[in-house]
């Protein structure tokens, strides 16, 4: 294997073995991967802390219990990967596909998305202090136990996800969707939903939102969608 000279790949289709000697010869660098493929890539426990990804494949890459902390990822494909047991504190996802990933029991603690596709994402037992999602997909996610308290929540699309216990008290909701999401246990008190879609309410989570503000549209489709006929 030729000597590796330079902490930068790019255009490449690096090997586990490629990526490892890399991370060996780097010193105090920080790996930067640039329009890689490392698509179905087992890069599980490495370290990549501070690493950079832009413009990479990486459909089914394992990244399970690898050193992720203040890794930047821009415009990356990584459709069903898996991020169990990761370190991601203070990473930054940006204009990234990461439908059907995997995240369980990863560290979250003050990590970003912004503008990722996160549809189907499996989420659980997270440490999540500090995180935060903007302008994201997250429909059918399972996110149960997330606390979003006091966040403002800036057009996320919660369709049909799994937010069973979620802490939405006094969060904003700027734009963004409810609609059919699995709500058992969540709490919203202080909450302003007036921008937020919550069509699909059903009877039995009516009364989750008691504390909550919405406007007067949408309490005359909630008395609709619940077949209250108004005279």
């Amino acid at each position: 294997m030729s000597p590796i000279t330079s902490c930068v790949l790019l255009d490449q289709n690096p090997s586990r073995a490629t990526i490892e000697a890399l991370l060996n010869t780097r010193g105090e660098q920080a790996p930067r991967f640039q329009r890689c493929d490392l698509e179905g890539l087992d890069l599980s426990r490495l370290d990549l802390r501070g690493a950079e990804f832009m413009d990479c494949q990486m459909a089914e890459v394992d990244l399970s219990r690898a050193q992720l902390a203040g890794s930047r990822w821009r415009n990356c494909r990584a459709r069903q990967a898996d991020f169990g047991l990761a370190d991601l504190s203070d990473a930054q996802f940006l204009n990234c596909d990461l439908n059907n990933s995997r995240w369980g029991r990863a560290k979250l603690a003050s990590a970003s998305f912004t503008g990722v596709k996160l549809t189907g994402a499996q989420f659980g037992d997270n440490s999540s202090l500090g995180l935060t999602f903007k302008e994201s997909l997250l429909i059918g996610a399972d996110l149960r136990g997330f606390s979003f308290r006091k966040q403002t929540l800036q057009a996320l699309d919660f369709s049909e996800a799994e937010l069973s216990a979620c802490d939405f008290r006094e969060t904003v909701f700027e734009g963004g969707s409810l609609r059919n999401a699995h709500l058992k246990l969540a709490r919203f008190e202080g909450a302003d939903l007036r921008e937020a879609d919550l069509g699909g309410l059903k009877l039995a989570n009516a009364a989750l939102f008691k504390g909550a503000t919405i406007s007067a549209r949408q309490a005359a489709a909630l008395v609709q969608e619940l077949g209250i006929h108004v005279a």
